[in-house]
This record gives C-alpha cells, structure tokens and sequence, in this order.
C-alpha cells in the first residue's frame, strides 16, 4: 500500500514540476516576441520594479496585453497579444519579468 501512496505523490509532484514558471521560457519568448519593439533589449526589464510588474502581469497578463493592444505603436503585437499563445506563455513571461525587475538585483544575460 505505501508503494502505492508513493507512486501517486510521485506523479502529482512531478506534473506540478511540469507546470510551474519558468525565468529561461519566459526569457526566450521575450527574446522571439518584445526585443523588436523593446530595441533596448532586456535593460527595458529592469525598468520597472518588481510590484509594477506583477500589476501589469495582473489576471493573467490582461493589464500588459491591454497597455499594448490600447498603443497605436505597439500595433505589430495585437495579434500576439490578442493569441492563445501569448495565455499560454504569459505566466514564464511573468517569471521572467519578476527575476529581472529593478529591485530584484539579478541582470539578464541574453544574447
């Protein structure tokens, strides 16, 4: 019976693994969908603190999508903003953005 017991707690431990944030995903879809437009490239991160990018990332990043689909010069990303994919990415884009906000003290190295 504990063999059992550990097996499940085995599978829900490492599916909630699978489906955590993470900074290195949320650093790659920055780097293929915001540095076109962020021409600074990820010193436009540490812009902002930590408590301002948790309201923009707000209701599942609802508060950035609409800061850029409100923006006649952010028109290039509506549609991604508008996406499945951006829903789906926007929690390691939040991860990203908080482990590299101003007062977080850690600087992105992208390339």
């Amino acid at each position: 019976m504990s063999k059992v017991l550990l097996l499940i707690i085995s599978i829900f431990v490492l599916s909630q693994l699978s489906l955590s944030a993470a900074a290195y995903k949320g650093q790659r879809e920055f780097l293929k969908k915001c540095v076109s437009c962020h021409s600074k490239k990820q010193a436009f991160i540490s812009t902002k603190y930590s408590d301002e990018w948790e309201d923009f990332m707000d209701n599942n990043g609802k508060e950035l999508a609409d800061l850029h689909l409100r923006s006649e010069d952010a028109k290039k990303s509506w549609k991604y903003f508008k996406s499945k994919k951006y829903t789906k990415k926007v929690k390691h884009l939040e991860d990203f953005l908080l482990e590299y906000a101003k007062d977080s003290g850690n600087v992105p190295a992208c390339n």
